[in-house]
């Protein structure tokens, strides 16, 4: 008898979401703890940032800009996740907006609500917001490459169908009660989009940071490039990544937004180049 062609030898995803479980459905979630140690970490580089001279903010200070940062995240990602991913949930039933243990954070949202908090926190600091652009973005990589992780331990968030031997068989991809060996594998894009969108823009900009002058006589620029970084790597995973809404222009949301935060991050960069070499142009002399 001929094998099952619809049998695996694909790694089939049976992680908990969980880190502990009190009771059926509570406990303590990877993704929230992924929040919790992307701000911490974010927030261990901001003080080594202050200890070292690089950074205009006294060790207090980032902890309000933390702050903000935190509320900015929280309220962006959800708002966003309905507003460009699930409109009509949020028109129907507003009170789903609160229901956070159901999931639902979008980081294009997240962006904007980054972007607020950045132009909120600089005004009231008498901070150069260029300057604080440049420090956020350092520290953004860490939230988004454990972010990425959590979605994968959840099960969420899979890619396309595929037979590439490092595919994993998702149930949560299939309906309840569907045998696994029916279940096709899958690309897990979360962990691509864990290296292109997190890892390299992290190892990137932390060489940055340290090993040039950038931040110091170009503030801005490290903010377009990690833009461009983020933008260019969601675009990558998402052509491996099933899309868990109705595609736009023929192509999935994440890559319509995406490109909108290429074209920024481009933006920025060219910008601020410009905008720094017209500040140390020479004076024309007098004429003869």
């Amino acid at each position: 008898m001929s094998p099952d062609p619809l049998a695996t030898h694909h790694w089939v995803h049976h992680l908990s979401p969980f880190l502990w479980e009190f009771s059926p459905g509570l406990g303590i979630r990877y993704y929230g703890l992924a929040y919790v140690l992307g701000f911490v970490a974010g927030y261990w580089l901001l003080n080594r940032y202050s200890r070292a001279g690089r950074s205009p903010l006294s060790p207090e200070r980032n902890g309000d800009l933390l702050f903000a940062l935190v509320l900015g995240v929280l309220l962006g990602g959800r708002l966003g996740y309905f507003l460009l991913y699930a409109p009509g949930a949020l028109f129907s039933t507003p009170l789903a907006f609160f229901r956070v243990w159901d999931g639902g954070m979008a980081s294009h949202g997240g962006f904007v609500g980054v972007l607020v908090a950045l132009l909120w926190f600089a005004r009231q600091s008498r901070t150069s917001a260029w300057t604080l652009a440049d420090l956020i973005a350092t520290i953004t990589p860490p939230g988004l490459l454990l972010g990425r992780i959590a979605n994968f331990i959840n099960g969420e968030l899979w890619g396309n169908v595929s037979q590439v031997p490092w595919a994993v068989v998702f149930p949560l991809s299939a309906e309840p009660g569907t045998p696994v060996a029916a279940i096709p594998p899958r690309h897990p894009s979360q962990l691509y989009e864990a290296g292109l969108e997190g890892l390299i823009p992290l190892v990137y900009l932390q060489l940055r940071f340290w090993r040039s002058r950038t931040a110091q006589e170009r503030p801005g620029q490290l903010a377009g490039e990690f833009l461009v970084l983020y933008a260019l790597g969601r675009i990558v995973c998402e052509q491996f990544r099933e899309p868990d809404a109705a595609l736009i222009a023929g192509v999935s949301r994440g890559t319509f937004y995406s490109v909108f935060l290429l074209l920024a991050g481009l933006a920025m960069f060219f910008y601020v180049r410009w905008r720094t070499t017209r500040c140390v142009r020479p004076a024309a002399g007098p004429r003869p």
